[in-house]
């Protein structure tokens, strides 16, 4: 296998992580505005819970090819930017034409579109991961960015259709427009200096860590309980408490949690390990699952939106900096395989969840419960 490294000055490194977050978090202000009301809007044109499990695993999982192509692509050419760039532009374009949904299907086929943009991850990744010496911290930082797009897209939500009584396809509009903002920030972000990779696909992801292809593996079990869990929250909120402006509320709620925690939880997978860390969001999953089973005081259904937050805060940015440890030289197809995988699971881990919920939320969410603890004992094994 032929070596190649990059190199990115600590100025331009640590630029880079805040050119590229604040570009995530335009990206994803629109894009939690849409996320936050798609279940809604997915049972306003007819969908039941399989259709909600269905696209929200179609989400991540039609993406997983493309992340894995993405990744190794710019191995390949020695190129990031071109990818990343091309990625949001495809993300801002299919959010336009959601406008147009008029069944659940049609929804189906713009997100799958929507998630061809997702080619931009891995390349993105890679950047980040060279350009801060604390991995954890860096990409903490962007996962702030990013979750707090999040929040803003939330609260804008919850005025547009709370307050203001706007239809769902007004503020998905809105939406596409703040998402164009994101592509400008990536024109000043400086790549960093890599050679090209004479690996094929095939042979790159081959001669991959052993130790990262378990913790993949791992990582891809709790996916199995965290696919898109968030959706099924959001629809148990609303059941509870009568209006879909009460369950806007507590995803908020969720994303400042993940938003406000994710640097610090960062900075302490870089001082004391990302296993220990990620074992207590792994274990934090569990405790939400059967939560959301047995609960339905407001207080306690908000508790749980913490735990889920810091489920989030914990497991996010962590998992990707413990794939960045473990990824040698290769950092741009070990991040589309990573991601691929865990694309890939979302699919049938959201099928099968859609129809647990048809036969009861509780056997959805003890479901959830006893898949994170088995992915808990699998974690054990992991060798950092």
């Amino acid at each position: 296998m032929k070596k190649h490294g990059e190199k990115l000055d600590l100025k331009n490194g640590n630029k880079n992580i805040y050119l590229l977050g604040g570009s995530s978090f335009f990206n994803d202000a629109g894009s939690e505005m849409i996320t936050s009301i798609l279940p809604f809007y997915i049972t306003a044109l007819g969908g039941g819970g399989v259709a909600v499990g269905l696209i929200s695993g179609l989400r991540e999982g039609l993406s997983s090819l493309f992340k894995l192509l993405g990744g190794w692509a710019s191995d390949r050419t020695g190129r990031r930017m071109p990818f990343v760039f091309l990625g949001y532009l495809i993300s801002v374009i299919s959010r336009f034409l959601l406008i147009f949904a008029n069944a659940w299907q049609m929804i189906i086929a713009f997100v799958s579109f929507e998630r061809l943009g997702k080619a931009r991850d891995a390349p993105r990744d890679a950047i980040i991961s060279v350009s801060m010496k604390q991995k954890g911290r860096g990409f903490g930082i962007h996962q702030a960015f990013d979750t707090g797009g999040a929040i803003v897209g939330t609260i804008l939500v919850l005025i547009l259709y709370w307050f203001l009584s706007w239809d769902f396809k007004k503020i998905i509009l809105i939406a596409a427009g703040i998402s164009v903002l994101s592509l400008i920030p990536l024109s000043f972000v400086k790549e960093p200096k890599s050679k090209k990779s004479n690996e094929s696909l095939f042979k790159g992801i081959k001669h991959l860590d052993k130790k990262l292809k378990y913790f993949i593996f791992v990582s891809a079990i709790f996916t199995i309980a965290n696919f898109g869990l968030y959706m099924f929250l959001l629809l148990r909120a609303r059941d509870l408490f009568g209006g879909i402006g009460y369950a806007l509320g507590l995803f908020l709620l969720f994303n400042i949690v993940w938003a406000g925690l994710t640097i610090p939880f960062g900075n302490l997978s870089d001082k004391f390990g990302r296993k220990s860390i990620l074992m207590l969001g792994y274990v934090l999953l569990a405790f939400v699952g059967i939560g959301f089973a047995y609960f339905s005081n407001f207080f306690l259904i908000a508790l749980l939106f913490v735990s889920y937050g810091l489920v989030y805060a914990i497991t996010q940015s962590n998992q990707r900096a413990f794939v960045a440890d473990l990824s040698g030289e290769m950092k741009g197809t070990a991040m589309g395989f990573y991601q691929a995988v865990i694309g890939i699971v979302n699919i049938p881990a959201g099928i099968v969840a859609g129809f647990l919920w048809n036969v009861s939320y509780q056997t959805m969410f003890l479901y959830v419960a006893g898949v994170a603890l088995v992915s808990v004992i699998l974690l054990v094994f992991v060798r950092e």
